[in-house]
């Protein structure tokens, strides 16, 4: 073992200043929907003195305070990545990001007795090696230094008229000048190509010292026209035969944190904390706004949220805006007048400075579900809203098992979901790019599955699924399809209308034909009863500014 590995594993887990602790701490399960897959940890962000993170699984919070990648947060139990709390803290004067951590430290140890130890692991990772002959150019030594990246043949836009005939893949040209091996692997870890290996580590194996000008190109995964043809290159495929190096799953010893014992519940907060930290609530209300007819000429949309807490909206329809500031889907909107996904806007506002936190080099930022609450606000009092949640019964989803090829899984193991291939690498888009999204799933129950089916794939599915599978205890599985955009019959179905089929000349695989294929489960339409949001009242035209 080398000696800087020695080094890792006798670093203690609190080093210096262990008596860091905030000075009080509001700490809180807080319940997500199952449905929303895109939910992550928010911050943490210092905002007014309060140190805050939201939405934060117990891997996310032992990540942040010991500084590691939650996929090195190993051990504990099964829930560990699924339930979620809320931390809201007084910070003392002045605190430091790394004084910050070890407080975070303190109090998970003290809210919910976390015992955590540091190890070293045989993790997954690559191994970037080269050829006895690699195809790359010696560095003069001079001009810029690193690695850039441009992308070819995208799409014009959501506006543009489809070309016909075959369309090119869309490709990246990559161009590195004057790098190092070492410096090459770090870029792409960080870079485009982290869309191929999921941030795993890559280690410089190549054993060339100096540095080096080259370049190569590769098509990315889930473009529109990425099929099985030759035109299709992987980032793997191209660094093999264009520049002589390899890149390939391998194990690495890394620095680890294993969870030794966690509770499930924090233990309660001080009676008279809203009094400690008062006013925990982000502002709902923006400090100003404009809001204007969209101009005829103008022909595409935009939904930006910018730094400064900054919402630029244009030529959205209240459609859109309703849909994204209540996370529903259109099917899921009744009873609005037929100009409300017609008639378009431009929304100009900004959010008061006690909203923001955080931020990069560029400023503070407002996080996207404080923005959305000010945009609730906002129609309400400008566009006089009035709505409320209602069970109807419409055309929904029934999750039902056909011949069930699943692995049955250790109910000990981590309860989770996530994007990308499982341990062993293996990634079917590296043959089908077209197959957009890949879905690995552990320890996971059909009723949860089912739950979480919409988030997966919001383009086919517009309303909650219902589990009738009567398949009992828990299951490992991967599931890849086409993203309801790749399929050449366009965008995805609204409730009622025919499945999308897996002939699609394009190579794409819709869900529905995923599922029996790939799980022996399947969807079928079902008039059920299911919770919508009802319009009661909206005004065409906004009042004044």
């Amino acid at each position: 073992m080398t000696a800087w590995y020695s080094f890792l594993i006798a670093l203690p887990l609190v080093a210096f200043g262990q008596s860091a602790a905030f000075e009080a701490a509001d700490v809180r399960a807080v319940h997500v929907n199952l449905s929303n897959f895109n939910v992550f940890m928010k911050g943490p962000n210092v905002r007014a003195g309060r140190y805050e993170i939201r939405t934060a699984t117990m891997a996310d919070l032992v990540s942040t305070a010991y500084g590691v990648d939650q996929d090195k947060v190993l051990g504990g139990p099964n829930w560990l990545e699924m339930d979620r709390f809320d931390v809201i803290a007084k910070l003392p004067a002045g605190s430091t990001p790394d004084s910050q951590k070890l407080m975070l430290q303190s109090l998970l140890a003290e809210r919910f007795k976390l015992v955590v130890h540091n190890d070293i692991k045989p993790m997954p990772a690559y191994a970037l090696t080269a050829s006895k002959h690699p195809q790359l150019k010696e560095a003069e030594g001079s001009g810029d230094k690193g690695c850039k990246f441009d992308l070819k043949g995208m799409p014009n836009g959501p506006q543009a008229a489809p070309a016909e005939g075959p369309q090119p893949i869309p490709t990246v040209v990559y161009t590195c000048r004057n790098v190092t091996m070492a410096a090459f692997a770090e870029d792409m870890r960080r870079g485009i190509v982290a869309n191929f290996i999921h941030d795993k580590p890559i280690l410089d194996q190549t054993n060339l010292p100096g540095s080096f000008d080259f370049n190569f190109k590769f098509t990315l995964r889930g473009m529109p026209g990425a099929n099985n043809s030759s035109d299709n290159v992987t980032v793997f495929d191209a660094l093999d035969k264009q520049l002589g190096l390899k890149l390939e799953m391998t194990k690495a010893p890394l620095a680890v944190v294993v969870v030794d014992s966690v509770n499930a519940k924090p233990t309660g907060n001080a009676p008279d904390i809203a009094k400690i930290l008062p006013g925990s609530a982000v502002p709902t209300e923006f400090e100003v706004a404009d809001i204007k007819p969209t101009p005829s000429d103008f022909m595409g949309m935009r939904f930006q949220i910018q730094t400064g807490g900054r919402v630029n909206l244009q030529g959205v329809t209240l459609q859109v805006v309703v849909g994204q500031a209540w996370d529903m889907s259109d099917d899921m909107i009744v009873g609005a007048p037929k100009w409300f996904d017609q008639d378009r806007f431009d929304i100009v506002a900004k959010a008061p400075s006690a909203a923001l936190s955080g931020g990069g080099s560029d400023g503070p930022n407002i996080d996207f579900d404080a923005a959305m609450t000010m945009v609730k606000s906002l129609l309400v009092e400008r566009f006089k809203l009035t709505s409320h949640m209602e069970e109807k019964t419409i055309s929904a989803y029934t999750l039902l098992a056909a011949k069930p090829k699943m692995k049955p899984a250790d109910p000990n193991g981590r309860i989770k979901c996530d994007e990308g291939p499982g341990a062993d690498g293996k990634d079917p888009r590296d043959s089908n790019p077209v197959l957009g999204r890949l879905i690995t799933c552990q320890n996971m129950s059909m009723a949860r599955f089912a739950e979480m089916l919409q988030g997966l794939a919001p383009g086919y599915i517009h309303a909650p699924v219902l589990d009738s599978t009567g398949l009992d205890g828990t299951f490992d599985f991967t599931l890849s399809f086409s993203t309801a955009g790749q399929l050449q019959s366009g965008p995805g179905r609204r409730a009622g209308e025919a499945p999308a089929q897996a002939s699609d000349p394009n190579g794409a695989l819709s869900l529905l034909d995923a599922l029996p294929k790939q799980l022996g489960l399947k969807l079928e339409l079902t008039k059920r009863p299911v919770e919508v949001l009802v319009i009661d009242h909206v005004e065409q035209k906004a009042t004044d500014n």
